[in-house]
């Protein structure tokens, strides 16, 4: 039998195609979220996070190196003055000196270096180490008590770098120590009764386990603090990917079920066709009517399939068409309204002067499943509101439902997070706030006083504007 005329081209093809279920578009989609998904996986793996904190922990080292020099001003000051013990001014002041200079220049570094890493950490506390060496050789090498600031530097690097690299530092702080029992400037010890050597050594072992505790805690305790910020992100960043995986799943699902869906859509379409032409079929004015419903609910099948379809693949894509705001909305209020028989929801339009927009197919649906779930708890009111907020384009959608469970709002958009005495409350909003977060919006809920709850979705227009702008 010829096609008849008027039939659906799209449903035509989808009847051509064999059902072998390795359709050419899924294909396409399966490589297309697959790199989504492998895109999402290098950014977890890539060190974005780990060069921030290591950029905070170098800075921290910097101010260390403030606090090392203005201790051994204060500390040279006070042995050579106060104590009377004659020391190397010139020689110990160009090692602080030399300090200064290579805190400047690592200011200037950090500034315009875009990423630190492990080894630029151990450099920076190797050169520590050296600058502490120098200044306890010209000090008493061995003898002198601030030998235990070794310490400090070991303890941070085994905060601070990998395993290798700490050792590395160990065996430095470790061959200095040695070094300085065997070569190392001597102090010339005044012969007065406050120079006595177990007193000054005591005095010494004292101040330097003050200066090694106050600097442990303060430095550590930041560090740590970094370290803390950068696991914290690194697991948001984490369940964001695992949401996206989830997200992946779902769109290879729902694009399978609507492939496979077009066949026998397309083999409905041929019936009812034909079933219009016979005669005696078209003289029955009762069944002629059941016909028209049928193509109607036909019609949106394939409308609901078309939309999965191209939401799965480019959310901004096909089935894309140049609007405007109101007209945009309007059109969905309309198709909303036929689709579900329903006219109780109430439509107002506060936005103002129209903008242009391009019409999302994507949009549309995350508007119709709030909707949805707003009817399915509040059949006889839904109210949705569309206003302007500056650039942005507000939706709010309101029910007098029972409103959502409170650890619903703590986890909005969420997967597996769904009340199950509430319908339409879960996965839906999941989805929902994962395609506006794709647009540049955001979703957020909350319940009213009384009765009901009201979701808000945040659109940015430039998003939403041809050509990525809009007229203001």
């Amino acid at each position: 039998m010829p096609p008849p005329a008027g039939r659906d081209p799209m449903l035509e093809r989808s009847s051509s195609r064999p059902d072998d279920g390795k359709s050419p578009l899924r294909g396409e989609l399966v490589v297309t979220l697959q790199s989504q998904a492998d895109a999402r996986s290098e950014l977890i793996g890539a060190a974005p996070t780990d060069d921030e904190t290591n950029r905070k922990n170098m800075a921290l080292l910097i101010q260390l190196r403030w606090t090392a020099v203005v201790g051994q001003i204060v500390t040279i000051g006070g042995v050579h003055f106060w104590l009377g013990i004659s020391l190397p001014l010139a020689r110990m002041g160009a090692v602080i000196g030399a300090l200064v200079l290579l805190n400047v220049s690592s200011l200037v570094w950090v500034r315009h270096r875009a990423a630190i890493t492990n080894n630029e950490l151990l450099v920076a506390l190797m050169l520590d180490v050296a600058a502490l060496t120098a200044q306890l050789y010209l000090s008493g090498g061995a003898t002198n008590p601030f030998t235990s600031l070794f310490l400090l530097q070991v303890t941070l690097g085994a905060v601070l770098l990998d395993a290798r690299s700490t050792w590395s530092l160990v065996a430095l702080t470790c061959a200095s120590f040695v070094w300085l029992t065997l070569a190392y400037r001597p102090l010339d010890l005044p012969p007065n009764p406050l120079s006595e050597t177990y007193s000054l050594t005591v005095a010494g072992m004292l101040l330097g386990f003050v200066l090694n505790a106050v600097l442990l805690v303060v430095f550590v305790t930041r560090i740590n603090r970094n370290l803390r910020e950068r696991d914290a992100h690194l697991a948001a960043l984490r369940q964001h990917a695992a949401e996206q995986d989830h997200i992946v799943r779902m769109g290879l699902l729902a694009s399978g079920a609507a492939h496979e869906l077009g066949t026998p859509l397309a083999s409905l379409s041929v019936i009812l066709g034909d079933w219009r032409r016979m005669p005696n079929l078209a003289a029955d004015q009762e069944l002629a009517e059941d016909l028209a419903e049928m193509e109607t609910s036909l019609q949106r099948c394939k409308s609901i399939v078309t939309g999965i379809l191209v939401s799965a693949g480019e959310a901004r894509g096909e089935g894309s068409s140049p609007t405007t705001v109101t007209a945009f909305v309007t059109a969905l209020v309309e198709e909303w309204r036929n689709a579900r028989s329903a006219r109780t929801l109430y439509f107002v339009n506060t936005f103002g002067e129209d903008v242009a927009i391009v019409s999302d197919v994507a949009l549309k649906q995350v508007i119709f499943n709030v909707l949805d779930n707003a009817y399915e708890v509040s059949r006889e009111w839904v109210e949705l509101v569309a206003e302007r907020e500056g650039d942005n384009l507000v939706l709010s959608i309101s029910d007098r439902g029972a409103g959502f469970a409170p650890e619903m709002l703590a986890q909005l958009g969420k997967p597996y997070h769904s009340s199950k005495g509430r319908a339409g409350g879960g996965l839906g909003l999941f989805l929902v706030v994962n395609v506006v977060r794709k647009l540049g919006g955001s979703v957020t809920a909350e319940n009213h006083r009384k009765r009901g709850a009201t979701v808000r979705l945040t659109l940015p227009l430039a998003t939403l504007a041809i050509g990525g702008s809009f007229d203001a």
